[in-house]
């Protein structure tokens, strides 16, 4: 297996764990929030797959499927490059979505636009500086890397959040 074998397949297993984690569900169940102030199913894969368009985008030197026509499919009342971090309560309830195959939709083009990034790359192209606003300098490598773990957190606490049962 090589790292780029390796890294498509991490971002597979996401894909995986979103699906289960929203397919079947209504547009209210995936905007419950436990306890009223919890991160719904819908902020927590929006905000996961924002967070690798943008991430991978910018590494790659490629357009964001989100301003590609997603952001206007999900018609939410963010600026188009917000991609959730620091959000408070009122910003997490404002990402309702439509449906959610429309979520899953979303994230799968990243994740199949992801997957075409990683598995092109060489372990040389690893090393490659691509965010020199941190001490160290980020590499490519840990990157993707931060990427893949801030996703599967994020991935299982929307499977965490739909296994509670109190979805309505």
């Amino acid at each position: 297996m090589t790292s780029a074998d390796l890294l498509a397949d991490a971002f597979g297993r996401i894909r995986e764990v979103v699906h289960e984690a929203a397919d079947g569900l209504s547009p209210d169940q995936l905007a419950l929030r436990p306890g009223g102030q919890a991160n719904s199913i819908a902020w927590l894969i929006w905000h996961l797959t924002r967070v690798t368009d943008d991430h991978v985008a910018d590494a790659a030197g490629t357009g964001q499927a989100w301003a590609d026509g997603w952001a206007a499919r999900f018609g939410l009342p963010l600026d188009i490059a917000d991609t959730g971090y620091g959000h408070g309560s009122g910003e997490v309830a404002a990402v309702r979505v439509a449906s959610a195959e429309l979520l899953t939709g979303y994230h799968d083009a990243v994740i199949e636009q992801t997957t075409r990034y990683v598995r092109d790359l060489a372990d040389a192209d690893l090393d490659r500086i691509v965010d020199r606003r941190w001490d160290p300098p980020v590499t490519l490598g840990v990157r993707l890397v931060s990427v893949i773990s801030d996703d599967l957190q994020h991935a299982g606490q929307a499977a965490y959040v739909r296994g509670l049962g109190d979805l309505g």
